[in-house]
């Protein structure tokens, strides 16, 4: 077998054939990666060659070609291009064995060689999470393990919380040419827990674009909790009210129990109970006090209470009887009127109405102005009051009396008793 595979180099030995090739020249390889169960191209190539053969060996030293010729048996492996220049080989269905340093080698005197690494990868397999515990009870401690195997190189472990990643504990093992990659994540679970899903992701250079994982969803069991709502913000009497006792919990409470005033509900016939809903079908005095809403699951029980205070309602004030409209002494006003008034709208007699503040305020802001105006007329006439001197008694200023001034005054002196006058 041996000499069969080297037999086309001891057929140049033996013949005494001198090999005359281009003593600078080198073969030129290029390393090559490719994930287990692919197809891996070993190209080897020379730029100046004087018809010297080449060869591909594989890790075992063992030829796979030499020039076009196939040298070992393996349906695997088959040539792509031989030439002078060139020798090109493809392996199909690469397995971990396949793994290691090929060598090209040029038959000059002496041989010339160049080494190519042929680096295969194991897709790791799809992880698996461990330790979840269904259902877990709020407060307890648990640990997720997250385990991927037969990764080549090791592979890389990432956990996420919903769509936020998180850190574990990483661990890897060599078992061979592969590993197994482990990751921990302890932590201690409440109800915010519950429904949150848990991914543990694989990443490895041969899953570039898609990586593996794996999605547990966590189940936490709790106690409940309730709460009370109301329909209405200030109850009145003979409104309609309804109680709803929201409660939360894993497991959900089935149903809830009312209490008032820690005893029974009174009068069931108003005080209807449906589901976790009390409804009161008309509001008064009786239903005040403290109602209770009680959930229980087989972890624990919750209360809620809820004050009740009915208020009066609302007294509408008596419409005013309208100022124009006589009713005769002894008489009842019209039906049409009673009616309009008091049961249509409250507003409409004012809007149809004349606006007596604005007449009022007119009337007061007349009234004003006219005592204004005696009052400045008074003033004036007082301070005018007494006796005056006409044109005819112009130059007598200086006269003792009347009459004197009169009759010395300027003009005519025969009519000085006709020009006499006084002002009151």
């Amino acid at each position: 077998m041996i000499l069969k595979q080297h037999f086309p180099f001891i057929f140049y030995i033996v013949c005494g054939i001198v090999l005359k090739g281009s003593q600078g020249q080198f073969p030129i390889t290029h390393n090559v990666t490719v994930a287990e169960g692919g197809t891996a191209d070993m190209t080897c190539r020379v730029d100046h060659n004087d018809n010297t053969s080449l060869q591909w060996s594989n890790p075992a030293q063992q030829t796979l070609f030499f020039g076009d010729k196939k040298a070992l048996r393996d349906n695997r492996i088959e040539l792509v291009r031989a030439s002078w220049q060139e020798l090109a080989i493809r392996i199909s269905e690469v397995a971990l064995t396949d793994e290691g340093q090929y060598t090209c080698s040029l038959f000059t005197m002496p041989v010339k060689t160049a080494k190519a690494f042929l680096t295969v990868l194991r897709v790791p397999e799809k992880p698996e999470i461990a330790g979840f515990t269904k259902p877990a009870k709020e407060g307890d401690q648990i640990t997720l393990t997250c385990v991927t195997s037969g990764s080549k190189p090791a592979a890389d472990i990432r956990w996420f919380r919903n769509e936020k990643e998180i850190q574990g504990a990483k661990e890897v093992n060599a078992s061979g040419k592969t590993f197994t990659v482990s990751s921990t994540l302890r932590l201690q679970v409440d109800r915010d827990d519950d429904g949150v899903a848990y991914t543990c992701r694989v990443e490895h250079v041969a899953l570039s674009s898609s990586p593996q994982q794996t999605t547990e969803v966590l189940e936490v069991h709790y106690p409940p909790f309730v709460d009370i709502t109301s329909s209405l913000t200030f109850p009145e009497e003979g409104e309609y009210l309804k109680l709803e006792c929201v409660s939360k919990g894993n497991p959900l409470p089935d149903s809830v129990l009312w209490t008032k005033d820690g005893g029974e509900l009174p009068d069931i016939d108003r005080m209807i109970v449906e589901g976790r809903e009390l409804t009161f079908t008309s509001l008064n005095k009786t239903d005040n006090g403290t109602y209770r809403c009680e959930a229980s699951n087989h972890l624990g029980t919750s209360r809620a209470e809820y004050m009740l205070f009915v208020y009066d309602p609302p007294k509408m004030p008596p419409h005013p009887a309208s100022p124009f409209q006589l009713v005769p002494l002894g008489t009842s006003p019209p039906k049409a009127a009673v009616t309009t008034g008091f049961l249509g709208d409250p507003n409409a007699l004012q809007q149809k109405g004349p606006d007596h503040a604005l007449i009022g305020g007119v009337v007061a802001v007349v009234v004003f102005i006219t005592l204004c105006l005696i009052i400045v007329l008074g003033r004036y006439l007082a301070r005018h009051k007494g006796t005056y001197l006409t044109h005819e008694a112009k130059g007598a200023e200086d006269a003792p009396d009347a009459d004197t001034a009169i009759i010395n005054a300027e003009g005519n002196q025969a009519h000085a008793a006709e020009k006499k006058e006084y002002f009151i």
